[in-house]
């Protein structure tokens, strides 16, 4: 690939994330209209003729590494491994 194709590219990309970022932008305004409408009523579900919207308290329960470690070291240092990932980044 030619330094301008690649320059292109890049471009075509940064424009692709811009779009990406104004339409999700867009999708979370509407996605709180809705909440909004379904506060106001009172309701966690709303039915239309083509769809279903359910917006609902969920339990979950999540392993705290950090206290683990912090009241465990020994047995913290026993159970972890390191990992390695590639991260893209364009700046």
């Amino acid at each position: 690939m030619s330094k301008k194709d690649l320059q292109s590219k890049v471009h075509e990309l940064r424009e692709l994330r811009r779009f990406i970022e104004e339409l999700t932008a867009e999708a979370d305004a509407i996605t709180d209209v809705i909440k909004a409408q379904m506060t106001t009523e009172g309701v966690d579900t709303l039915l239309g003729d083509d769809y279903k919207i359910t917006w609902r308290e969920v339990q979950s329960s999540r392993f705290d590494s950090k206290a683990f470690k912090t009241a465990m070291p020994e047995l913290y240092d026993r159970f972890t491994k390191p990992s390695t990932t590639r991260r893209f980044v364009l700046a």
